[in-house]
């Protein structure tokens, strides 16, 4: 790089984190009454209500409207990740119980899909409950039924400071049976209830498909068959991804500048054909919801990565995007050809990568134009991505959303939102 395109740099860098360390939390703050969050699901998915702003108007409609009310030839593109009951309890000898939240697999794989299928032993990065009572010498054991099986399942600590657990088990049954028979779907906290059995059915999407997820993607909740086929009738495609929601999802932002909010890594999964789709698509493609965003402004840095021949490992660090001047960058479909380049010459029908990308006011989005999300709660970075997305209405909109008395969070209405160009 020469001198002046040296200093260049540093000067773009300097403005943008000057803009970004301007961005202060109690902007991004509203007043949630916790009779407006959705502590139940609707008896019908799709007959939640739904919001759509576009071009700074405000319409009410019902989700069976959605169909209609979207471009012929539009591309949604949804999260197939499936939850699972990620939360188990132990009890000790001495009557303390013990919490298990699974996080992500560490060991022999940190791939989810193939650590589901792991046999025997594997180790997993996780949430522990409790843990002063669960020392670094102790081992958990308990006996499940497991498909008519009964399995001896020991726990103990890999790491106790970075709280790695690993789990050992009897028989050939398969990590997924595991924790099928021993854990419970992990309900978002703010919902302040137990699981319940119909939990495990309502809090997961129709087309659910790829076990690893700690968290629905919820703005999927309202689509039903009946919806699909609409869709299908009104031209609208559909193509499919995999991020595995985290539990930092649900983690309050509690720093006051915001871009020192740490961001945990969630895993991705493109196929082929996806990258396809969106190449084929490009002018009007819309995710269902700020999992399936993440994912596709992710995949675009990716492929940023792969067109400046920076590094072909798959990982979008927190703030990566920002700093980037516009004539520096390739286009939408210059950085998804740069992908399908690479998934060609490494004959890869899919590519697995990891994103911590943070989403907030100055980012700009590649290849987004509307999303359809439910309503976030206060001061978290759901509410900078969508304040992102839309600019200083999203106040607007959550005060109408309140006044008309719409259901709020993951068990919440929906909404559609048009991005302001």
């Amino acid at each position: 790089m020469k001198e002046g395109e040296n200093e260049s740099a540093e000067s773009v860098q300097k403005d943008w984190f000057k803009v970004a360390e301007s961005i202060r939390l109690e902007e991004f703050i509203y007043d949630l009454p916790d009779e407006k969050v959705a502590k139940y699901p609707l008896e019908v998915r799709d007959q939640s209500k739904l919001m759509i702003y576009k071009d700074g108007e405000i319409v009410h409609k019902q989700f069976t409207d959605l169909p209609e009310n979207l471009p012929p030839k539009t591309l949604l593109i949804f999260n197939d990740t499936k939850v699972i009951p990620a939360r188990a309890y132990f009890k000790k000898e001495t009557g303390a119980v013990i919490e298990i939240l699974l996080l992500h697999p560490e060991l022999p794989t940190r791939v989810i899909n193939d650590a589901m299928l792991i046999q025997h032993s594997c180790v997993w990065e996780c949430m522990i409950g409790n843990k002063k009572r669960w020392k670094l010498a102790d081992q958990l054991t308990t006996e499940i039924e497991v498909n008519g099986q009964q399995i001896l399942l020991s726990v103990s600590y890999e790491d106790y400071d970075r709280n790695l657990v690993r789990f050992n088990w009897s028989g050939d049954l398969v990590f997924l049976d595991i924790v099928k028979a021993l854990g419970e779907i992990p309900l978002p906290p703010y919902l302040n209830r137990d699981t319940e059995a119909r939990d495990s059915e309502t809090y997961q999407t129709v087309y659910a498909h790829h076990d690893g997820a700690v968290a629905a993607p919820t703005a999927g909740l309202h689509f039903t068959q009946d919806i699909f086929e609409k869709l299908e009738a009104k031209e609208v495609k559909r193509s499919f991804l995999t991020l595995h929601v985290g539990a930092g999802t649900f983690q309050p932002i509690k720093v006051s500048s915001v871009t020192e909010h740490r961001m945990h890594s969630e895993q991705v999964v493109f196929t082929k054909q996806l990258v396809i789709d969106l190449l084929e698509n490009l002018e009007t493609i819309i995710p269902v919801g700020t999992t399936s965003l993440r994912s596709l402004e992710s995949l675009y840095w990716f492929g940023v990565k792969l067109f400046r021949e920076e590094t072909s490992s798959f990982f979008i660090e927190k703030l990566y995007p920002y700093p980037f001047e516009e004539n520096e960058l390739p286009s939408a479909a210059e950085a998804l050809e740069a992908i399908l380049i690479f998934m060609e010459s490494q004959d890869l029908d899919h590519i697995v990568g990891e994103t911590e990308i943070f989403i907030f006011p100055g980012y700009t989005f590649r290849l987004c134009k509307a999303i359809i999300t439910n309503y976030h709660q206060p001061g978290s970075t759901l509410i900078l991505l969508v304040a992102a997305f839309i600019g200083q209405d999203w106040k607007r909109i959550y005060s109408e959303a309140l006044l008309k008395d719409y259901r709020f969070l993951s068990y919440g209405d929906s909404s559609l939102l048009w991005r302001k160009d």
